[in-house]
């Protein structure tokens, strides 16, 4: 019997508005030792994304929630420190959705993880931008959006891990990238480091004016994950055929009454000629991931793709972190470094 010990995060309570700290539970309980099938894995880093927020919520919704008492979702890299499978080695790099917490152990057959391919870049990104951010980002602007060169592709948050990734590609296809960010220093980032064309500080008290001198030609595809202010600055300038893929709105997850809650649906589907928008969810695409991330990998070997992670130690910080991702906090890939 081995003396290893798990500390992880539950939900203690589902949060009403901003997560507050006591809305998590920290506890350490000891490690079983994995039966015949198993895998032992020790796990190296964990993703912060804002989808966690909504699984926090018993609200109907297109994923279950996140049952009181349970250890927190989210995506990691793991290592295999024990294996009673011929499928994992001892060694072996994972990714998969073991949640908030040092250790785990999985059947062979559990839905949702992979081996890591160590050739493709540092194991972090396999959390980013060769993960579900990259997956994301990849099939949102290319299948959804269906970018033409010459286009005008405006991104919200476009500092953070989807939006960066999205800004990119569009200029690999040709595209003119315009991204909304808060704070001189994102702006300033997007544009002298990822090479998007112009830069919106939404902080900077005049975000209608500021974008509509960015998008002189108008907006053709807006990749939308922010929602509010953000999407109001856009819907003026959207241009004819424009399209509009929506993989979230942060603005709104905070929302304490459903009343006030106004989603990208809302505001689109409410226009005279509502401009083609669509929710999608990267699993749509999952027979395809392979072919993506070897693509994703390769545009990033090639320097054409460039990233940055935000970094906070220690499993006891992630509850503090996830509260600082949705405030914005957060500068580029919010990860945590479990061991």
């Amino acid at each position: 019997m081995n003396t290893l010990m798990n500390t992880r995060v539950l939900l203690n309570k589902r949060p009403q508005g901003e997560s507050k700290l006591d809305d998590f539970k920290i506890e350490t309980v000891q490690v079983k030792d994995p039966e015949e099938g198993e895998i032992l894995l020790k796990i190296l880093w964990l993703s912060l994304d804002p989808y966690m927020r909504g699984r926090m919520s018993d609200a109907k919704s297109y994923a279950p929630p996140v049952n009181l008492g349970e250890v927190m979702i989210g995506e990691t890299v793991s290592e295999v420190i024990e294996s009673r499978s011929s499928d994992y080695a001892q060694g072996d790099l994972i990714a998969g959705p073991s949640g908030w917490q040092e250790y785990c152990t999985i059947h062979r057959n559990s839905e949702g993880f992979r081996k890591i391919k160590k050739e493709f870049g540092p194991p972090s990104t396999a959390l980013h931008i060769l993960g579900m951010t990259g997956q994301t980002a990849y099939f949102g602007l290319l299948r959804v959006g269906e970018p033409k060169p010459g286009e005008t592709v405006v991104v919200g948050a476009a500092s953070g891990a989807v939006g960066s990734v999205v800004g990119q590609i569009a200029k690999i296809k040709g595209c003119r990238a315009v991204g909304v960010a808060g704070g001189q220093a994102k702006c300033d980032y997007i544009v002298n480091d990822l090479g998007f064309d112009a830069a919106v500080d939404y902080k900077a008290g005049h975000l209608n004016e500021d974008l509509r001198k960015a998008c002189h030609d108008g907006i053709d595809i807006y990749f939308e994950s922010v929602g509010g202010a953000i999407l109001h600055a856009v819907v003026p300038l959207l241009n004819e055929g424009a399209r509009v893929p929506i993989c979230g709105y942060i603005s709104q997850y905070n929302v304490s009454d459903a009343k006030k809650l106004e989603s990208p649906d809302m505001v689109l589907g409410a226009l005279p000629n509502p401009p083609f928008h669509r929710f999608f969810l990267v699993g749509e695409w999952a027979a395809e991931f392979r072919d993506a991330t070897a693509q994703l990998a390769e545009w990033l070997k090639q320097g054409k793709l460039k990233y940055r992670e935000s970094i906070v130690e220690g499993i006891e910080n992630v509850p503090r972190a996830f509260i600082g991702l949705l405030r914005g906090e957060n500068f580029g890939k919010q990860l945590i470094e479990v061991a």
